[in-house]
């Protein structure tokens, strides 16, 4: 059984910064993709950014491009998510999320992905 572990949320002023960590029970290099999604309340759970694990490739949504960066540690099975000039419109629950197989035009499809932590929360106040 995989186990993903998110933490590192919580509440900020617009502007400000936060870096979300997902630790994995397992090497995360036993998964082709890793990401990061968010859903907000009475939305649907939305690709932020994710990770190819054969090139390194990284893919992010054009709404936090330029903004969020997302970084892997494989000696600590965790993949982080550095998030700065947070918006009020980044307010969701954020969740990490690994499958295997897939292309690349897929990695924002929350459907496409296997397992999936409990995720965090994330308020940003204007």
């Amino acid at each position: 059984q995989v186990q993903l572990v998110e933490s590192g949320g919580g509440s900020v002023q617009a502007g400000g910064s936060l870096r979300l960590s997902c630790l994995v029970s397992r090497d995360t290099y036993s998964f082709d993709w890793m990401g990061w999604f968010r859903q907000a309340p009475g939305k649907e759970r939305e690709g932020v950014a994710a990770i190819y694990r054969y090139d390194g490739s990284t893919y992010y949504a054009d709404s936090v491009k330029g903004r969020f960066t997302l970084s892997h540690d494989k000696a600590k099975n965790t993949l982080y998510l550095q998030m700065n000039s947070l918006k009020p419109e980044d307010t969701a629950m954020y969740f990490c999320a690994s499958k295997n197989g897939g292309r690349s035009g897929t990695w924002f499809q929350a459907a496409t992905f296997n397992y999936w932590g409990q995720g965090t929360q994330v308020t940003v106040s204007s």
